[in-house]
């Protein structure tokens, strides 16, 4: 994964507009790792092949940590704390936001198919 940039992804964000899209969106504080310390908050979210479809969306922040947001035609999804994108990909949007170790905090995916 690459460091974003978001001229890049909003290029991306753009080609996905107003498609039958299925997303992957996870975040964790630690969940993983509460077992083993008990200072780690427990907090996670994830939800994975749920299909949206967004009319408008755009990146913004000024780096390192950038947020995406998607207006839906019934409401909002964003993501914030994004670092990193894959560059490898061209079909489908890969975001990750990673801390300080290089642990997964964040992911934000966007596909035509099935994760």
């Amino acid at each position: 994964m690459k460091p974003i940039d978001p001229k890049i992804v909003q290029l991306f964000i753009d080609k996905l507009k107003e498609q039958e899209l299925y997303i992957h969106l996870e975040m964790t504080m630690g969940a993983y790792a509460s077992h083993n310390d008990q200072s780690k908050h427990p907090a996670a979210t994830f939800i994975k092949n749920a299909r949206i479809r967004y009319i408008q969306g755009s990146i913004s922040g000024n780096g390192p940590y950038y947020r995406v947001g998607l207006k839906l035609e019934e409401g909002w999804t964003y993501s914030e704390g994004l670092t990193h994108y894959e560059e490898t990909e061209t079909e489908r949007l890969i975001l990750a936001g990673h801390d300080s170790a290089g642990k997964l905090i964040v992911a934000l995916q966007l596909s035509r198919v099935p994760f």
